[in-house]
C-alpha cells in the first residue's frame, strides 16, 4: 500500500476527550464495540491505510483505558479542562512538534470514515489552489442542530455553529461533520487565534476556517455520505451503528458468494472470513476470529467464536464452537454439541449432545451422543486424544488426560480414565443386577398405600 503523498508525511489527531455521559458507562465511549471491535479501532484501521507518520489521541477522562488499548501506536494528549474542539486539537501541539506534513483531524466517536474519504481530503488539501483547510461536509435528511457550511461551489464562505446561525444560515443543509485536514505548518498558528466569543463561550475548531478566509486564503469542502460521518453518543446510536454495519456486511457476504437464508438474523464480527458457497441458515452469530472455508454449511442457531472450519464442514443446528475449535474437511458437528480448543480431523463426527474440549479427534472418528471429555480437574486442563476411526459410544465420559487409539471402540455408557489401545474395545460399566418380579411387587405395594391414604 502506498501513502497518499510520498513527499508530504501525514499525521492524524483523533479527538476522544468527550465525557460520553449519555452512554452511562464506566467504559470509555470510543472503546464501546461495534461488530466486536472498539469504535476507535475501526477508525484507526482506516487511518492505517494512509500510512500516517504520527498519531495523537486527545483524551479527557478514561486516559488509562485508552493507553491500555493503544499501547505505543499513538501519542496521548490530555485536554483538561475542556474548552471546545479547537482547544482539544491544541493539546496535540507538543506531540506534533516539528511536524511539517498534513494533519487529519478526526473524532473517535465517528468510526466509519473511510480511507477513501480521508484520502480525498488530503488530496484536495494538496490541490493546485492550495487551500488552507479542507472540511468534511455532509447533507443529512434532517440537518437538526449541526453546524452549517455556507459555500460557493466547493469554496467555503462561512462556517457557523447552529446556535450562532441566523435563520437563513440554518436553512442551509450542508452540515459540518467536524472532520478537517490542515497543513501542520498552519494548524497551530490558526488555532492560537481562535476566540471563545460565541453562545457557548467555547473555542470552536471551525473558526480556523473563518480566520484563514479573513486572511484571504481559500478553504474548501469535501462531502461524504451521512452514514459515514454519523457520530455515536448513546447506546441507541451505538445499536443503530451496529445495525448499519451488519447490513453492509451481510450484503458483502452475499455478493462474495455466501448464501444467507435470512440475512437480517445473521450477525458477523468485524473479522469474520467466509469462503464461497457457504450456506448460513437463520439466527447464526459470529464472534471474533472465525474463518470459514468454501462449501461449509452452518445450520440455524449456531454460535461461533475463534473457530476455523475447513472445506465441506457442516455444523448445527444449535452448535457452539468456542475459541480453538478447528474443524477439518467434511467434519460434522451436530445439534447441541459444544467444541472448545479441539481439533477434528477430516470426516470426524460429533452429531448429538456432546462437549469436546481440549482434545484431538482423528480423521473419521465418531463421537456418540452425550459424550463428554472431562478436561478440568478443578485446577488444570488436560487433553484427550482420540485416534483415527475410533468409535466412542453414547453417554461416555473420557476422563483426561487419556488417549483412545485408532480403530478403538469405547462402549456406550463407559467412564474411561486409562488409555485405550488401538483396535481395543473398552467397556467400563457396573455389573447389572437383575431382580425378577421386583418391579411388579413395588407397583402393587405403592398402589395399595395410595388407596389406603384416599380411604
Amino acid at each position: 500500500m502506498t501513502a497518499v503523498n510520498q513527499t508530504r508525511p501525514l499525521a492524524a489527531v483523533i479527538l476522544a476527550a468527550g465525557k460520553g455521559t449519555r452512554m452511562k458507562s464506566d467504559l470509555h465511549k470510543v472503546l464501546h464495540p461495534i461488530a466486536g471491535r472498539p469504535m476507535l479501532e475501526h477508525l484507526l484501521a482506516s487511518v492505517a491505510q494512509l500510512l500516517p507518520e504520527r498519531q495523537v489521541v486527545v483524551v479527557g477522562s478514561g486516559r488509562d483505558q485508552l493507553e491500555a488499548c493503544l499501547g505505543n501506536r499513538a501519542a496521548i494528549a490530555v485536554q483538561d479542562p475542556q474548552h471546545g474542539t479547537a482547544h482539544a486539537v491544541q493539546q496535540a501541539e507538543a506531540a506534533l512538534a516539528g511536524f511539517a506534513g498534513d494533519v487529519l483531524i478526526l473524532y473517535g466517536d465517528v468510526p466509519f470514515v473511510s480511507a477513501a474519504t480521508m484520502r480525498a481530503m488530503i488530496e484536495r488539501l494538496n490541490g493546485a489552489d492550495a487551500p488552507a483547510a479542507v472540511v468534511l461536509g455532509f447533507q443529512p435528511a434532517d440537518a437538526l442542530h449541526y453546524g452549517r457550511i455556507i459555500t460557493q461551489g466547493d469554496a467555503i464562505v462561512k462556517m457557523i455553529e447552529y446556535k450562532d446561525a441566523s435563520a437563513d444560515e440554518r436553512a442551509c443543509t450542508l452540515c459540518n461533520s467536524g472532520l478537517m485536514a490542515v497543513r501542520g505548518s498552519d494548524l497551530f498558528a490558526l488555532l492560537a487565534r481562535v476566540t471563545n466569543d460565541n453562545a457557548q463561550a467555547e473555542y470552536y475548531l471551525p473558526d480556523v476556517v473563518n480566520i484563514a478566509r479573513d486572511d484571504g486564503r481559500a478553504c474548501v469542502v469535501v462531502t461524504a455520505d451521512p452514514d459515514e460521518v454519523a457520530g455515536i453518543n448513546s447506546r441507541s446510536e451505538l445499536a443503530e451503528a451496529e445495525a448499519r454495519w451488519q447490513q453492509r456486511r451481510r450484503a458483502s457476504a452475499m455478493a462474495e458468494g455466501a448464501s444467507l437464508i435470512a440475512p437480517e438474523t445473521v450477525w458477523f464480527s468485524w473479522d469474520t472470513v467466509l469462503g464461497r458457497d457457504v450456506s448460513i441458515e437463520p439466527n447464526v452469530f459470529f464472534g471474533c476470529g472465525v474463518t470459514v472455508a468454501d462449501n461449509v454449511t452452518i445450520r440455524a442457531f449456531c454460535h461461533l467464536e475463534g473457530a476455523s472450519l475447513a472445506n465441506g464442514a457442516e455444523i448445527g443446528p444449535y452448535a457452539r464452537l468456542r475459541p480453538g475449535a478447528v474443524l477439518g474437511e467434511k467434519v460434522k458437528i451436530g445439534n447441541f454439541v459444544e467444541i472448545k480448543k479441539a481439533v477434528f480431523g477430516k470426516g470426524a463426527k460429533a452429531n448429538h449432545l456432546s462437549y469436546i474440549g481440549d482434545a484431538e479427534v482423528g480423521a473419521g472418528a465418531n463421537i456418540g451422543a452425550g459424550t463428554i471429555t472431562c478436561n478440568y480437574d478443578g485446577y488444570f486442563k488436560h487433553k484427550t486424544v482420540i485416534g483415527e476411526r475410533a468409535f466412542i459410544g453414547s453417554n461416555s465420559a473420557l476422563i483426561a488426560p487419556v488417549k483412545i487409539g485408532a480403530d478403538a471402540i469405547v462402549a456406550a455408557g463407559s467412564a474411561v480414565s486409562r488409555d485405550v489401545a488401538e483396535g481395543e474395545l473398552r467397556m467400563v460399566r457396573a455389573e447389572q443386577l437383575v431382580k425378577p418380579g421386583w418391579a411388579d411387587r413395588f407397583h402393587d405395594a405403592m398402589k395399595k398405600r395410595k388407596a389406603e391414604k384416599k380411604g
